[in-house]
């Protein structure tokens, strides 16, 4: 079979093909027409996702491409059921292209998933065997399943899982390329699991929960950024802790008006059950401050709120320290993904009062009230060290598409793995 070639060009197309239109096709492939395009990625991503409706089971780039122009055919081309295979240009770029997109393969997989297939311990187990893979000897797994989360104190992920059939786990992977017990550990990402989300008590609408197989993009976004970074040869040592549980109702289900008393102290009344997802990452945050490490980088399909301000467009980044953050959205700038920051400040402790316990885990109001995301960031401020240096929490607003769009297929993007891996590799 003849390969399907894509070309750019910076010429106009003939106007047979009309005026507005940027891709032309010949007998061996397409041509993208990148004359006067004020945006050429985007240019190149609505061109992807045509070829891509032809269903072309394979395209190879010709001629000359940047690596961010083959990046964003790629991101584009890649749909979520039988995606096409992708050559890439024979130069300096393809090895890390291929690392890139072997690392976003997994991540997109792992969130397209089905509910049933996908269950915590699934979850948990696929990402430490896919980081055992890359890491060999270098890596060690463990996993804490059910009562035995109760027995240890991690009393977000017990109370938030315990209403499923299917137990929740906290996973915590230990990537230590020195082989040394007592080197320090550098870095340590922490990712919201939640299997499927129903919402809980306060269930969602049949609509709401359609995509709630998405709500552990940020378990996978971490794995898939720790595996990138794997494969790109650092030297550091990086902790992986994923926060894994089913938000269901039952007759063991958590509900509104409980209390929860975390490890260092810190009760929590439930206002909302559909507020779990940071339930959840206080005991994963709390995990990763016990480790000492100078950089923490939290990821969560946390809140509406941050889709409401940023669209499906940016991720938000939350942190209260100044350094972190230039460094984040430094990372962010160079690997072309696009990260925005929004307000925390100390004050957003106290966002969400209660009567009964040391804060609510949110305002008794639909998504929260005004400053939904700002709010839950300062839930999380609660569970990293005073002050809040070296964490970064990022609500992945871009993590996954209900809807395909003229520049992205359904489902899960994978946005945001690059940045990660460099922010952890260069922090």
């Amino acid at each position: 079979m003849t390969d399907f070639t894509v070309s750019l060009s910076q010429d106009k197309p003939e106007l047979k093909w009309g005026e507005a239109n940027r891709l032309t096709f010949s007998g061996e492939g397409a041509t993208i027409h990148l004359a006067d395009a004020q945006d050429e990625l985007r240019v190149i991503q609505q061109a992807a996702r045509k070829i891509d409706g032809l269903a072309i089971p394979s395209v190879t780039f010709q001629g000359d491409w940047s690596r961010a122009q083959q990046w964003a055919f790629a991101m584009s081309f890649t749909r979520a059921r039988n995606p096409g295979a992708v050559n890439w240009c024979d130069n300096d770029d393809k090895a890390t292209l291929e690392q890139d997109y072997a690392a976003m393969l997994f991540t997109r997989q792992l969130v397209n998933d089905t509910p049933e297939d996908l269950s915590p311990e699934n979850l948990a187990r696929r990402a430490g065997n896919w980081i055992k893979e890359l890491g060999g000897d270098a890596v060690t797994v463990e996993m804490i399943v059910g009562e035995d989360l109760n027995k240890a104190g991690w009393t977000g992920i017990y109370n938030v899982g315990r209403g499923s059939v299917r137990p929740p786990v906290m996973l915590e992977v230990d990537y230590n390329p020195s082989g040394a017990d007592n080197a320090p550990v550098d870095a340590v990402l922490v990712g919201k699991g939640i299997t499927f989300d129903s919402g809980g008590y306060s269930i969602k609408s049949s609509e709401g929960m359609l995509d709630m197989k998405c709500d552990m993009g940020g378990a996978a976004t971490v794995t898939g950024a720790l595996g990138l970074s794997i494969m790109k040869g650092t030297k550091k040592r990086i902790k992986l802790i994923l926060c894994c549980a089913e938000n269901l109702i039952s007759g063991h289900a958590y509900k509104l008006g409980d209390v929860l008393t975390y490890k260092n102290g810190v009760s929590v009344e439930i206002v909302n059950t559909d507020a779990e997802g940071r339930l959840v990452l206080a005991d994963g945050l709390l995990r990763a401050t016990e480790t000492g490490a100078p950089l923490i980088i939290n990821a969560a399909t946390l809140t509406g709120a941050a889709v409401v301000a940023l669209g499906n467009d940016y991720h938000a980044v939350f942190t209260m320290d100044d350094n972190a953050r230039e460094a984040m959205l430094a990372s962010a700038k160079s690997e072309g993904e696009r990260f925005w920051p929004l307000p925390l400040e100390p004050f957003h402790k106290d966002r969400c009062p209660s009567a009964f316990a040391d804060t609510a885990n949110s305002r008794p109001q639909k998504g929260g009230g005004g400053g939904g995301a700002s709010n839950a960031a300062g839930f999380l401020a609660r569970f990293v060290e005073p002050g809040g240096k070296g964490w970064v929490h990022l609500d992945l607003a871009a993590a996954y598409h209900g809807s395909a769009s003229a520049e992205m297929p359904v489902g899960a993007t994978a946005n945001g793995i690059k940045s990660i891996s460099r922010m952890v590799m260069d922090y």
